[in-house]
């Protein structure tokens, strides 16, 4: 296929309006350009084309030749990815819903059109083998923009070269940093890594060792870092860390069950960590 032309006077589509969605558009809006944001909750859309030209000025600002773009909500998905040179898909981790949205885009999408993935788990190879067009389908897991700007560029199996390139030379342009992943690889680079960290902190907690605000405080003492594992996965969403362990174990029943306990425990309590006021930690800021 060919790879998009004239792609900074085009727009990007994101599907999705949560957490990750809305921080991918934003990095996208900071060339001057336009986003679509794709949702089928109003509120949802709303709330972050909020987030987006709340935050743009100053990230735009923070990328090279940077300019505050626009953003849109539009509810119709084919719409909304009309005339994009780029469709980021940022739905919930369920492999048969981006099954549904992949074979959607297939034909939705303009035919230079790159369409990605931000899946945190599942390789594009798993949603996209019936497409007809998935020499332009891959995998571009964000980790979380604009304080993150690292991402995993992951092929299908069948990505074309010409569009694995373009993606690592167009991408830093929108103040990204893209990271080839060299072969499929569940967890692609750095989550990789993390999933091992953060199972083997809940284990230690699911043992009765210790609990999450020492893990924690050891964790920043040690690596100088802002936050420990359990503040993280606050962040993230303790929902999101349970679908992803649970994908993980699928893969590789050997894994422990104390994790997934853990996790199942506070997400059956409906503690989901930030966004729903309470996780592993309860200072956070309720939600109406």
């Amino acid at each position: 296929m060919s790879v998009p032309q004239d792609h900074l006077n085009r727009p990007v589509a994101v599907i999705g309006a949560g957490t990750l969605g809305r921080r991918i558009a934003l990095m996208f809006a900071t060339r001057g350009g336009k986003v679509h944001i794709v949702d089928p909750t109003a509120q949802a859309g709303a709330e972050a084309v909020d987030y987006v030209r709340e935050q743009l000025p100053t990230v735009a600002a923070s990328v090279p030749s940077g300019s505050p773009g626009s953003v849109e909500y539009i509810q119709d998905q084919a719409s909304a990815v009309r005339g994009a040179w780029l469709v980021v898909e940022a739905v919930p981790e369920i492999l048969d819903l981006k099954k549904k949205v992949f074979a959607q885009l297939d034909t939705q999408a303009d035919a230079d059109a790159i369409v990605a993935s931000n899946s945190s788990s599942y390789a594009s190879r798993l949603f996209t083998e019936d497409c007809e067009t998935r020499d332009r389908m891959l995998n571009t897991h964000f980790y979380m923009p604009p304080a993150s700007t690292a991402l995993d560029v992951m092929s299908n199996g069948h990505t074309s070269q010409e569009v694995l390139d373009f993606v690592l030379r167009t991408f830093p342009e929108y103040g990204l940093h893209p990271f080839l992943c060299r072969k499929e690889s569940t967890g692609f680079i750095f989550n990789r890594i993390w999933a091992a960290i953060k199972r083997e902190a809940l284990e230690v907690v699911a043992e009765g060792v210790s609990v999450p605000e020492d893990i924690d405080q050891m964790f920043v003492l040690n690596f100088g870092t802002k936050a420990g594992p359990f503040r993280m996965m606050d962040q993230v969403g303790l929902d999101v860390v349970l679908d992803i362990e649970e994908h993980y174990q699928k893969e590789n029943p050997n894994l422990p069950e104390g994790p997934i306990t853990v996790l199942r425990k506070y997400v059956d309590a409906g503690k989901l960590g930030v966004k729903s006021g309470a996780g592993f930690y309860d200072d956070y800021p309720k939600q109406g």
